[in-house]
């Protein structure tokens, strides 16, 4: 796993052998993403929220782009400590590692994020709700994006906020707007 772009380009990240829970997304579906993204989000000071943090991998991208505010939300306890770990020896020094349900931290949510990116584990059975969730509290900044790591048997073109999707083989990412009055 490596940092792609920016300050840190080129870092590499070794992962823990064993993590039960967590799917890395691919360095080759990452950088993918931050293509499309990179001409649609200004990444230097932004304010970022990772769900599923798992490995931290695309926290430490959005850091090495010059992110401003970074919050991940990962409920492992091993995952929280790769990161907090890596957090340090890359000398990120506005990360916010929160260690809690996904859920449970958007049930309370109220801030806005430039963009938001959620790669759950593909068999979560309520991986529909997040973009319900996110789009109907308003937490897409003005210009923002959130963007949903999914399978193709998932689809949500017909959700509030969707704007479009790109398909690596296996991995699809779902990329949704703020929606007027989070409909």
């Amino acid at each position: 796993m490596r940092i792609i772009s920016g300050s840190l380009g080129g870092r590499k990240i070794y992962p823990p052998a064993k993590m039960p829970y967590t799917r890395p997304t691919t360095d080759i579906a990452k950088e993918g993403l931050f293509n499309i993204l990179q001409t649609r989000i200004d990444f230097y000071g932004a304010k970022t929220l990772d769900l599923f943090g798992g490995t931290g991998s695309i926290s430490y991208e959005l850091a090495s782009r010059g992110a401003a505010d970074l919050t991940i939300v990962e409920k492992d306890t091993t995952m929280c400590q790769f990161i907090k770990k890596n957090i340090a020896d890359l000398k990120i020094g506005n990360a916010n590692i929160v260690r809690m349900d996904v859920f449970s931290f958007l049930e309370t949510a109220t801030a806005k994020y430039d963009f938001i990116f959620a790669g759950p584990p593909y068999a979560l059975n309520t991986i529909d709700e997040l973009p319900k969730i996110i789009v109907s509290k308003n937490l897409i900044a003005e210009e923002g994006y959130f963007v949903l790591e999914h399978t193709p048997r998932n689809d949500y073109e017909k959700y509030a906020g969707f704007s479009f999707k790109r398909n690596y083989g296996t991995t699809v990412f779902s990329f949704f707007a703020p929606s007027p009055k989070g409909e």
